[in-house]
């Protein structure tokens, strides 16, 4: 028992000491921070409906080659 008391004591103190360390080191705000990850996920989506679009056109030109013959 005093073993998981000691782990747990520890990880307790090491996320506190991270999460301390992460908000001091951190060089933007919160704000910051959310609003370049909300541009890199759109970025990501506008990527991925743009990559779904080729292969949508790629696929359409396919098929009208097949059944063009």
């Amino acid at each position: 028992m005093k073993r998981i008391f000691s782990f747990m004591a520890g990880a307790l103190c090491g996320v506190l000491v991270g999460g301390l360390t992460t908000i001091l080191l951190t060089p933007a705000s919160g704000e910051d921070l959310r609003k370049q990850a909300e541009d890199h996920w759109q970025s990501a989506l506008d990527e991925a409906h743009q990559a779904r679009d080729e292969k949508q056109r790629e696929l359409d030109a396919q098929f009208r080659t097949f059944t063009q013959r």
